[in-house]
């Protein structure tokens, strides 16, 4: 039989995480609704981030360098992620880590180096 008390504390943490997430999406839109704070204008409503309506026609087209650059932002950020442990552990990996480590990074550069020439990066 197996023994699932030591589940039990991951369990409650689940149900209280849960619990809060959810308090913390919905109380806040009921609060708004019962003060009257819910008040959407077209202001409000408007587009703000990517520049473009976001409840048009589904097939028109619209600009995909703020995509390009979100895409390259997120490897260049996940680039980082990895250089902290690598730096960590830089000791407890010797030269083989140090190696594939540099390898990785030529990759980084040469894949910078590319769309820095197709233009990726110039904002007209």
């Amino acid at each position: 039989m197996v023994d699932l008390s030591q589940y039990l504390p991951i369990l409650i943490f689940l149900v209280i995480a849960l619990g809060l997430s959810t308090a913390f999406v919905f109380l806040p839109m009921g609060v708004a609704r019962l003060t009257g704070a819910h008040k959407p204008d077209p202001e409000k409503n408007s587009e703000y981030e990517c520049g473009f309506p976001a409840f048009e026609d589904p097939r028109s087209q619209f600009d995909v360098r703020f995509y390009l650059v979100a895409i390259l932002f997120i490897v260049f950020d996940l680039e980082a992620a990895f250089l902290f442990p690598w730096a960590v552990s830089l000791k407890e990996t010797g030269w083989a880590g140090w190696l594939t480590m540099m390898v990785f990074l030529a990759e980084l550069v040469i894949g910078f180096a590319y769309a820095w020439k197709k233009g990726a990066l110039d904002w007209e």
